[in-house]
């Protein structure tokens, strides 16, 4: 499977979840051929592209209220020719109830201030032993977000990234926002 660069994507001004970020998430959460996966916060959209490219045979559901950020995300559903993602417009806890299960896995990319309600939600989507990846900057979400998996059992594990990459045609490296990447499995 070919990753696809930040440098691809047509962005705009909105929030894209960059390069090494997005291929950690999705290694961790283990997306297969055949998986049936959401996304919910999709900004740009690279995260949903990416996976769609990898769900072969399977669907992608991406969740974006920013209107700006929708029509980016259709740019790169056209320009990388997905065919097995769908976009459904609107606040996550919203467009909730029109969300079928069961879900193989979820990425959750943005949250809007309701990061407790969202796993809690978007989990009871989620197969048995089904995966949850999550991407934060604040340790604020961090802690809400670890709480509360903890307390509906999931198995948890957390890194913290920081990347650093050359810029342009010099040694000078410039550094990303450190993010924490949270994995988690599902138990019923």
């Amino acid at each position: 499977m070919r990753y696809i660069k930040d440098d691809e994507f047509i962005r705009g001004n909105c929030p894209m979840t960059k390069e090494e970020i997005r291929i950690l998430s999705i290694a961790k959460l283990g997306v297969e051929s055949d998986y049936r996966v959401l996304d919910v916060g999709a900004g740009t959209g690279s995260v949903s592209v990416q996976m769609a490219k990898i769900c072969s045979k399977g669907q992608v559901v991406a969740i974006e209220k920013n209107e700006e950020a929708l029509s980016v995300i259709e740019k790169n559903i056209e320009k990388f020719n997905v065919n097995n993602l769908t976009v459904v417009k609107g606040e996550a806890l919203e467009v909730e109830s029109s969300i079928k299960p069961y879900f193989d896995a979820v990425f959750i990319g943005g949250s809007g201030g309701n990061i407790e309600e969202i796993i809690k939600r978007y989990g009871a989507k989620l197969k048995e032993n089904g995966k949850m990846v999550l991407n934060f900057i604040t340790l604020n979400n961090l802690y809400k977000t670890l709480d509360t998996l903890k307390s509906m059992n999931y198995e948890v594990e957390c890194i913290q990234v920081s990347i650093n990459k050359t810029r342009a045609n010099s040694y000078m490296m410039t550094s990303n926002n450190s993010i924490f990447i949270v994995s988690a499995i599902r138990n019923l």
